[in-house]
């Protein structure tokens, strides 16, 4: 793929997931530093390639690295979910376990890059090193979930709401192709009684990269149990508790998020793995 910046237009990448043929939406940001270290953006529970905006950008100009930025089925520009279609309380695993290794072999990924997740793509990322060790460097989370929290539960309740009697349809319109897709993808499970008891704590114990976890003090979606329970089961793990900042670092003190992941990432990036 020629150079391109994360501005330029978006790839489908063909993947079989599910059963069925399903396009995946792609951008990278400056492929051309070969040697560079690959950081591979995984979006929160609403987001998209576009939701990211230039973030992903910055902090690649910031380290020198590579990045790939991909839109999850269903949202963005990706294939949406067909009509009717339910994800089950596993969802975050399938997307680990199948999407994602799906996507790295389509795109002929065999390095192990860095994982950056947000939200439900920072659980996502900790799935995908606990069941793939090898193939991944390191991890950057922000505002990650290991277990459910009533304060997350509410919330969510809170943006149903919202999206039933507000404009937040049409705004995620400018972002996803089916604005009904992304928000009941993610709203339906969350709100599944039977996702009360979802946990990974058990299952991140077996990581064993480096990992930079990163909370606002003022989230209204999690509260410092989740990063402080992974620093209990992943040993190394660097914890940033960032005061006045809420559910989204990268956007509310992005100049932070950027210098601490760029000072993480190299420090613990070794060129011969």
């Amino acid at each position: 793929m020629s150079a391109g910046t994360l501005e330029a237009a978006s790839q489908r990448v063909p993947i079989v997931w599910r059963g069925r043929a399903v396009q995946i939406e792609t951008q990278w940001i400056a492929p051309e530093r070969a040697e560079a270290p690959l950081v591979v953006f995984l979006h929160e529970g609403l987001g998209s390639v576009a939701m990211w905006k230039d973030f992903p950008r910055q902090l690649c100009d910031a380290g020198g690295f590579r990045g790939l930025v991909f839109s999850r089925p269903g949202y963005g520009r990706s294939t949406p979910r067909e009509e009717g279609e339910a994800w089950g309380t596993d969802f975050m695993h399938r997307q680990a376990y199948e999407v994602l290794p799906a996507l790295l072999e389509a795109l002929g990924i065999t390095e192990a890059p860095w994982l950056f997740g947000h939200s439900d793509g920072a659980s996502i990322a900790l799935l995908f090193a606990a069941r793939f060790p090898q193939r991944v460097r390191g991890l950057v989370l922000l505002a990650p979930h290991i277990l459910v929290e009533e304060v997350t539960i509410h919330n969510i309740e809170q943006a149903r709401t919202a999206y039933l009697q507000t404009d937040l349809p049409a705004r995620l319109g400018r972002y996803h192709d089916s604005s009904d897709s992304a928000f009941w993808g993610w709203n339906r499970i969350w709100l599944d009684p039977a996702f009360r008891s979802w946990s990974i704590e058990a299952e991140i114990s077996a990581i064993r990269v480096p990992v930079l976890a990163i909370q606002g003090l003022d989230d209204v979606y999690g509260t410092l149990a989740q990063i402080r329970g992974i620093a209990q089961r992943v040993p190394g793990t660097r914890l940033m508790e960032l005061p006045h900042c809420g559910h989204s670092p990268h956007r509310e003190q992005g100049g932070t998020v950027v210098a601490e992941t760029v000072d993480f990432v190299l420090k613990n990036s070794d060129p011969r793995r």
